[in-house]
């Protein structure tokens, strides 16, 4: 399971971004471009922030296609 999950893109633009650890998810923030989730992945600890935005070992993208971050 990803440690990073990235959620659906919100009607207002930005997709909320969460992690998980020990069962427990934490809300990071809302990422509108690939640079808040490269930051988020940051500072999760991800050795390679750029990229573990492709990596499905680090992150899940749900309801959406990756990188893209506003609704249809």
């Amino acid at each position: 399971m990803a440690a990073i999950t990235v959620h659906r893109p919100g009607r207002t633009g930005g997709r909320r971004v969460t992690a998980r650890s020990g069962g427990v998810e934490t809300i990071l923030g809302t990422a509108y471009r690939d640079a808040d989730l490269i930051e988020f992945l940051r500072r999760a600890g991800a050795p390679d922030p750029e990229g573990a935005a492709d990596d499905p070992e680090w992150v899940e993208w749900r309801g959406g296609r990756p990188h893209e971050w506003t609704a249809a």
